[in-house]
């Protein structure tokens, strides 16, 4: 927004950057968060731990993958396939052919396509097996672009753990005139004939034409539609089966568990600057589907034993109730139980098209005349 010329004040209830998705440190201050006893003498050197509590990856943008033949066909598939030339189709056409469809075409068998589903192109459910192929297409691609980026990992993650990210975007909206207001109550909201007017923060007003928030500033205006568990796990050993990696993403498939919704772990480690020597961050996350969460994600801490120590956090998926044209309030959604960042980026081009009406370019060319790409 402080790119695009508008003038931003940013005003956050905590005294950190980041609200839900902020990086937590020292360790002792996640104790306290989540109110456990401790941490004991195996955990000091609290300051060098940064402890993200909605972990998640970034897709690097990348080939190179498996060597089994009809896959391959498939990923040469998406690598050439190009919406706007029907010769790249091989007779598919993208917005009739359904996944399921699609993935017979290639002949896979049933693990190829759970893995290509799931662990590829990111789907947390099966409806995307009998909807139009192109947005998979879409997903493999990006996915292969990525990995060729950086050949071992399609990923990338923030040296320091994800709080970083909102401190450079904050740096960022400061260059172009932005303000911020931390550790400060948001009070009231003040409308006008069903239009926001200002923001009442501790005895002040604050003008403005649009409002932009989270969920938790305006109860009112979102609805739930789920429920998140999320479990934070503090580990003294690699995960098994991983080559002793220093990270990784698992992903297990609904269908493995009988289940409707995907268990997510992602695992970060000191390698990251997140944790002390020889110490490494689980996270364990799925949309909860019974009245015991707890038991749901069982199957995924079933893989990081023994853990040292647990943190639980059971919260509501919320989503608008408008689309705030009326009201000139634009509300997020609540952050969902995968551990990248795709459904947050369609939310935030969504958010954009509402505020401005117009699209949104992440790469952004605005700055790029008076910025090197260093900075990026």
């Amino acid at each position: 927004m402080s790119l695009s010329g508008k003038k931003v004040l940013h005003i956050d209830r905590n005294p950190y950057y980041g609200g839900e998705s902020a990086s937590i440190s020292p360790i002792e201050e996640l104790y306290k968060k989540f109110k456990v006893p401790g941490p004991g003498k195996s955990m000091d050197r609290g300051r060098e731990w940064n402890i993200d509590l909605i972990p998640k990856f970034f897709l690097a943008n990348l080939m190179g993958m498996f060597d089994k033949r009809r896959f391959r066909k498939l990923l040469l598939f998406a690598l050439n396939f190009d919406v706007r030339n029907p010769r790249t189709y091989q007779d598919v056409d993208p917005n009739k052919m359904t996944t399921r469809d699609l993935f017979c075409r290639f002949d896979l068998g049933l693990d190829v396509m759970e893995f290509t589903g799931h662990a590829i192109a990111l789907h947390g459910s099966e409806s995307y097996l009998d909807q139009p192929c192109v947005e998979t297409i879409r997903r493999i691609r990006l996915y292969s672009e990525s990995l060729s980026h950086h050949n071992t990992s399609p990923y990338l993650y923030p040296v320091y753990g994800l709080g970083e990210l909102p401190q450079g975007f904050a740096r960022l909206s400061a260059e172009y005139g932005g303000t911020f207001l931390m550790n400060r109550a948001v009070d009231d909201i003040v409308m006008d004939n069903g239009k926001v007017k200002a923001v009442k923060s501790e005895g002040k007003l604050f003008h403005c034409k649009q409002l932009i928030c989270d969920p938790s500033y305006v109860h009112s205006r979102v609805r739930k539609v789920g429920r998140i568990i999320r479990v934070i796990c503090l580990l003294n050993h690699p995960v098994k089966n991983t080559h002793e990696a220093n990270s990784c993403q698992i992903i297990i498939p609904q269908n493995q568990l009988n289940r409707k919704s995907d268990i997510y772990i992602s695992v970060v480690s000191y390698a990251h600057n997140v944790a002390s020597e020889g110490r490494y961050i689980a996270t364990v996350s799925t949309t909860a589907e019974t009245s015991n969460p707890e038991k749901e994600v069982q199957p995924g801490l079933e893989l990081l034993e023994p853990i040292m120590q647990k943190f639980v956090s059971i919260s509501n998926l919320l989503v608008p109730n408008e689309d705030g044209s009326k009201s000139q309030i634009f509300v997020s959604r609540s952050y969902d139980a995968t551990n990248h960042f795709e459904t947050e980026c369609e939310d935030i081009k969504d958010l954009y098209r509402r505020i401005t009406g117009s699209e949104l370019c992440f790469g952004g060319s605005q700055r790029h005349s008076s910025h090197n790409s260093d900075e990026k």
